[in-house]
């Protein structure tokens, strides 16, 4: 299954807020052709109908080869009726609505239906996300690899082996963003506490997160490496490193404590 696949038997995509429209541009630039594309949002922007995508049309496929669901997971239980009469045949079920398990779509879609569940992250709206995916019974390899490639239009992609490790996706790569945007907030302050204008220290903060995170993936080295290589004995960056490297008050234990945090609570939220 390709591109071609999907343009010939169609993509429907529910809700085409942030992720849904970095998702649509991406395949639209990858040269998925716009009449093969139904989008259902109600909260259509100039953007999306300047695309010549189907918007909030009657005539929806009847089986299309996807349907991508991107709306918010209070919307879910309004939107997914709409989408009934496509399970459990042919059609793909892509959702990438957070902490909606696969057994709530089954339940409301039809237990045969194919589905894959994702877990893209807001980075994805820069085409620098990472998204994880797990399939039900139904979903075939071929499906599977297809999800892949629709997915890696917004980033990378890995494939976990057990749907609770969503928990874990969730505390590291979906919430993590926010992790690293705090970071930024606090090293921007330190650096005013430093004597640095505001400006100046919040863009030397966001360059330096930006560009060692680059560096982090492009580089041969490990994070451990490349933290080793530039900290001179006795110099600045150990100073610094001794007080953010203890292992009681210092980022190892903080980090730990706000994944659990995070992980903790997606499984909360699964469980009821």
């Amino acid at each position: 299954m390709d591109m071609d696949f999907v343009a010939d038997k169609g993509l429907v995509l529910l809700g085409c807020g942030k992720m849904g429209g970095a998702m649509l541009q991406g395949w639209l630039s990858g040269g998925l052709p716009a009449a093969s594309v139904w989008v259902i949002d109600p909260q259509s922007s100039d953007w999306l109908k300047g695309t010549g995508v189907h918007i909030n049309a009657d005539d929806l496929p009847i089986a299309p080869g996807i349907v991508l669901i991107a709306v918010k997971p209070q919307m879910m239980g309004e939107a997914l009726p709409t989408l009934k009469a496509m399970g459990n045949g042919p059609t793909l079920f892509i959702s990438v609505a957070a902490g909606t398990p696969i057994s709530a779509f089954e339940a409301a879609l039809g237990d045969a239906s194919p589905i894959i569940r994702a877990m893209p992250n807001t980075p994805a709206a820069v085409g620098r996300g990472i998204t994880a995916i797990i399939g039900n019974g139904h979903a075939s390899s071929e499906q599977m690899d297809l999800a892949e490639m629709l997915l890696r239009a917004v980033g990378q992609v890995v494939r976990l082996e057990d749907e609770d490790q969503m928990d874990a996706v969730t505390g590291v790569s979906g919430s993590g963003p926010a992790y690293v945007f705090h970071m930024i907030e606090c090293l921007a302050k330190a650096g005013e506490a430093e004597g640095l204008t505001p400006e100046l220290a919040m863009q030397l903060a966001q360059a330096t997160v930006a560009g060692a995170g680059a560096l982090a993936e492009e580089a041969s080295e490990t994070p451990a490496e490349l933290r080793v290589n530039v900290t001179s004995p006795n110099g600045t960056t150990q100073a610094g490193l001794e007080v953010l490297m203890d292992e009681k008050k210092g980022l190892p234990h903080l980090i730990r404590r706000t994944v659990g945090a995070a992980a903790s609570r997606s499984r909360e939220l699964r469980n009821g």
